[in-house]
């Protein structure tokens, strides 16, 4: 991958991108299941890829899902106070996006695409949309 004119190390983007996430996990409180479902890898390399030594690349929907939760995560911090801003991506919501169900539920179902429509939603309600 090639940023500012300088190849970046896919493995150490990968890293960094997995600390954040893993990061935002732990705040939101999502189970290792949940994780590894939002990140789109088995609950097994997940286990691998929190520590350390973890030298693998994520593939570029990988990227773009972690990438776009952190996006998540910023909008909540900005837009809810603390305590809702880190239990609400697993509260069952009622708006037309969820149904009804937890974010976090319909994000692993929907994959890539509903993480972005959540991104999406979440930046609308910050634009007061």
């Amino acid at each position: 991958m090639q940023m500012n004119g300088t190849t970046q190390d896919p493995a150490k983007i990968a890293t960094v991108a997995l600390k954040a996430f893993a990061r935002i996990a732990a705040s939101w409180g999502l189970s290792e299941k949940e994780a590894a479902g939002l990140a789109d890898i088995s609950e097994s390399e997940w286990t691998r890829a929190r520590t350390s030594d973890f030298a693998g690349e994520l593939t570029q929907d990988q990227l773009l899902r972690l990438s776009a939760v952190v996006g998540i995560y910023q909008a909540l911090e900005l837009y809810f106070s603390e305590p809702l801003a880190r239990s609400w991506f697993t509260q069952p919501n009622t708006d037309h996006l969820f149904g009804g169900r937890r974010p976090i539920e319909t994000a692993i179902e929907g994959g890539l695409l509903q993480i972005l429509a959540i991104r999406t939603y979440l930046d609308g309600l910050l634009e007061g949309a």
